[in-house]
């Protein structure tokens, strides 16, 4: 597994690049070597943030933690990846079986509360949209007159599917979608 580690208002040290080095291989058991992982280290408003991302053969997992130490949060991040990983193994078994790169037989068992919980992701409700062309300014006005969190449009300049969305800073991102 390769650990790609970059930071952002925070100064890393080796000792803090080689212990998320190490944090992460504990997590390369599950994968075959040609996986990498992104790890982002930040400081924001006297919290560390670590923020992690493995892109496996069509899957992405992704943990993020903050905290007031950036050894604690790097720990949290490793053990929800590892949560998530076991959480959903049975449903990511049936649909991967077979393919190279991950190793299912590695993942551990999930506890019998967290296996029942990932088997019953239902749809509760559906909605249908209009999609109509808007620019970005007007896609994040009609999201905030409507209440909610995020907004799907087709982009007016790109005509491709677009959401934009509120960030928990209290700004917006936009997510674009290629095909």
């Amino acid at each position: 597994m390769k650990v790609i580690i970059t930071s952002k208002n925070i100064k890393t040290n080796d000792y803090m690049k080689d212990t998320v080095e190490k944090k992460m291989q504990k997590l390369s058991k599950y994968f075959s070597d040609d996986i990498s992982v992104n790890v982002m280290l930040s400081s924001e408003k006297n919290l560390e943030k670590v923020e992690a991302t493995i892109k496996a053969k069509g899957m992405v997992f992704r943990a993020e933690s903050k905290s007031e130490d950036i050894y604690s949060s790097i720990d949290k991040v490793v053990d929800k990846l590892a949560s998530q990983m076991s959480r959903f193994k049975s449903k990511l078994v049936k649909k991967h079986k077979g393919q190279p790169g991950i190793k299912f037989e590695e993942w551990p068992e999930p506890p019998a509360a967290e296996a029942a919980e990932a088997e019953e992701l239902n749809v509760v409700r559906t909605k249908k949209l209009e999609l109509v062309p808007l620019t970005v300014d007007d896609a994040i006005m009609q999201m905030e007159l409507v209440g909610h969190n995020f907004y799907v449009f087709v982009n007016d300049e790109t005509k491709a599917v677009n959401v934009v969305y509120k960030r928990e800073e209290g700004d917006y991102g936009l997510l674009e979608t290629t095909y």
